[in-house]
């Protein structure tokens, strides 16, 4: 088991258009192979601030989902919004920086 969690800044005063982006990708994600949590929060202290907690069976199948239609359309439609991003991969044993 692994866990990835994806830190997004976001521009400010678009947190409805990124919560709206990401529903669709949210939603077929939590039915795909492999998928045990896939969250997203946005920081009640800082709108800019949006996280995102997956827990996936392993890497192989994390793998498959980063290739599914659904998070390229994710990917284009949040573009606009998304100032960075950092990604990590969280293993047992040690850390896998994807992105920052």
């Amino acid at each position: 088991m692994l866990h990835l969690i994806a830190s997004l800044r976001i521009k400010p005063g678009t947190g409805a258009k990124v919560v709206a982006a990401a529903t669709p990708c949210i939603l077929a994600t939590r039915r795909e192979e492999g998928c045990l949590r896939y969250e997203m929060f946005i920081d009640p202290m800082d709108e800019t601030n949006v996280v995102f907690v997956e827990e996936w069976e392993n890497r192989e199948l994390l793998g498959r989902h980063i290739e599914t239609p659904h998070v390229a359309a994710w990917h284009a439609a949040g573009k606009p919004y998304i100032l960075s991003e950092k990604v990590e991969v969280i293993y047992p044993e040690r850390t896998e920086l994807l992105s920052s």
